[in-house]
Parts: structure tokens; C-alpha cells; sequence
């Protein structure tokens, strides 16, 4: 079994592109839920409005991908509004209905075929952020790679990360001083007892709603960043199941911290990294013909057994530390309403 391959999976996932995304899209669902407790069972929808916003804004307007950067923001801050406005004035599950119903209402309507010209339909659309990688100050005649001790990347993927985990410095930077501010702390008072925020004066539906477009448009931001890395928006990319990674990135972390949603996102990707690495290594072993009759362990069910075990894991959390590795129960309390 070779260990320096399975390290170095496990450390270098950990800091990828793909954690970077889930760490950006559940800063943005824990001003959902964990500062305002808002139930959004639909990011999804968000990430998709900001991936199309940038990618229809090259494809289908043949406009400037700084201008589709815009255009993204704008997309989820409508879709917040849209969601937002029957919604927030009632129980805070019928929210929670209407994301997760509306997310999968967008994957629908841009795969429909009858929008090929807009949104490429199941062929998404492809190559759109040249604009974005042209200004790559790793891409080098000769130099397309570069290696950090055991770990090893390509010019763009370095390109995405530096680019992208500044922007979670930023987010985290923000969320952190508007926390800290009397406007986080009335949306904390919403979360813990909304009827006495209301009787304090405090309009609890406008400040519902703010907390809905910007943690909509940091997820919005996510998406965007997910699509460039890739160069490709593809819709059935933002499927349900992300929102529900999403919240197990935040669940790990622990709800309602600064930091927890980085946190849980580099120990999620480490874990489901290193997991089917050390998995792919075991096979052929003498440990994996003893386990071989009771798992069935082949190269074609790794992928569903390492979420086997990371559930199970995942069970244990909730059972010994339901608030998350860094969070607190105080912060997990949510008012019944």
C-alpha cells in the first residue's frame, strides 16, 4: 500500500478547488441558517443563477465575462427576491419548500431543449472564462505545473485556488465584522426569538430577506467559481444532492461560527479523498481478501462504499457532538415557529 500517495490525496483535496467551492457555498448557507435560521434546502438554485449568469452572459449575449460576473449577482439576488417575498413572512419551513423546489425548477428550465440557444440545454455551455485565465500568473511558456513539496498542480487549478480562497478570506473576513455588528446581531435575535425582535421594533422581514440575498449571492459567487475552474455549466452539475453536501460541510464545522464552514469543507474533501484513495490502494492486499466476502470490495463499488463509512462517521458526529467539531449548542438552537 503506498501511503505517500494516500497523504498526499488527503492534504492536497483538502485545499483543492473543490473545497474551496464548498467552503464558499456554506459561508454563504450559514448566514442562512446559522445566524438568521433561515431552512434553505435549495443553494443549489444560487450557485446555478450566479454559473448561468457568467456563462449565458458569453454564451448567449456575447458579452464580456466581467460583465456576466455582474450579471450572476443580479441573477441571484432575483431569485433571493423571488423567494424571498411570499415566503419570509410565513413559517420558516415553507422556505425551506420553496428553495428546495425552485432549485430543481431551474435545473429543468436550463436543460430544457427548448433553450439551447440561452443555456445549451444538457449540453451546457463550454469555454466561456478565457477572460478569466488569460490573467493567470502561473500559465508560463514551459512552466505549466508546480510543485509543492509531495503535492503537484497545474498552472490553472494554482490560478483557481489562489484566486478562489481569497475570496473566502473575504467572505470569511465580512461575515465575521457583520456579525460583530448590531445588524448580526438582530439577525441572531430573529433566529433565537422573532416576536421579541418585532417587539424591540425591529423589522425582522427586511432583515430576513438581506440575510437571504447575501448568503444567496456568496453561494452565487461559489457556483461561478466551480464553472470557471471547470470552463463548463453544466446543469445537471446543481443537482439536489449539493445543497445537502453543502449542509454536511456546514454540519461538520459546526452551525453558526465564522470559521466552521472552512473548516468542515477541508475536512470533508480530506476525508472523501482520502478515503477512496486508501480504498483503491487496499485492493489486491491480503487485508482485502479477508474483507472481500462481507464488503464486496471491487474498484466498482469504492465510491458508494467510502460514503458508507463517512455516513456512518457522520452519524457518529451527530450522536456524541451534534453542534459540530467547532460549534455550540447554543449556536444549533432554533426557535420552533
Amino acid at each position: 500500500m503506498n501511503w505517500d500517495i494516500i497523504l498526499t490525496q488527503f492534504f492536497s483535496q483538502s485545499i483543492g478547488v473543490n473545497a474551496m467551492v464548498f467552503a464558499m457555498a456554506a459561508i454563504g448557507l450559514n448566514i442562512h441558517f446559522g445566524y438568521t435560521g433561515l431552512l434553505n434546502f435549495g443553494h443549489v438554485g444560487f450557485m446555478a443563477a450566479g454559473a448561468y449568469g457568467v456563462g449565458m452572459t458569453v454564451f448567449w449575449l456575447d458579452q464580456s465575462f466581467w460583465l456576466g460576473l455582474v450579471v450572476g449577482v443580479l441573477f441571484c439576488v432575483a431569485l433571493a427576491l423571488l423567494l424571498g417575498v411570499p415566503t419570509l413572512r410565513l413559517r420558516s419551513d415553507y422556505l425551506g419548500i420553496t428553495t428546495i423546489a425552485a432549485s430543481e425548477a431551474l435545473r429543468i428550465f436550463v436543460r430544457w431543449r427548448g433553450n439551447r440557444e440561452r443555456t445549451g440545454a444538457s449540453e451546457g455551455i463550454n469555454d466561456f472564462a478565457d477572460d478569466f485565465f488569460a490573467l493567470n500568473i502561473f500559465d508560463k511558456p514551459g512552466n505549466q505545473s508546480y510543485r509543492f513539496f509531495f503535492f503537484e498542480y497545474r498552472a490553472q487549478d494554482l490560478w483557481m485556488m489562489v484566486v478562489g480562497w481569497s475570496l473566502v478570506l473575504l467572505f470569511v473576513l465580512l461575515n465575521w465584522q457583520l456579525v460583530r455588528s448590531p445588524w448580526g446581531r438582530v439577525l441572531k435575535s430573529i433566529r433565537e426569538d422573532e416576536d421579541a425582535a418585532r417587539a424591540l421594533g425591529k423589522n425582522a422581514y427586511s432583515y430576513k430577506m438581506q440575510a437571504l440575498v447575501l448568503g444567496g449571492v456568496i453561494g452565487g459567487v461559489a457556483g461561478m467559481m466551480q464553472v470557471i475552474a471547470k470552463q463548463s455549466v453544466q446543469p445537471d452539475t446543481f443537482n439536489p444532492v449539493i445543497t445537502f453536501l453543502i449542509w454536511t460541510v456546514l454540519i461538520i464545522g459546526g452551525v453558526g461560527k465564522v470559521w466552521s464552514p472552512v473548516a468542515g469543507s477541508i475536512i470533508y474533501w480530506a476525508l472523501i479523498s482520502g478515503l477512496i484513495t486508501f480504498m483503491r490502494e487496499l485492493i489486491g492486499t491480503d487485508l482485502s481478501d479477508t474483507l472481500e466476502t462481507w464488503l464486496n470490495l471491487s474498484i466498482l463499488n469504492v465510491d458508494q462504499l467510502r460514503f458508507v463509512i463517512f455516513g456512518f462517521t457522520l452519524m457518529m458526529l451527530m450522536w456524541f457532538r451534534p453542534q459540530g467539531i467547532f460549534g455550540s449548542r447554543e449556536e444549533m438552537a432554533l426557535d420552533d415557529r
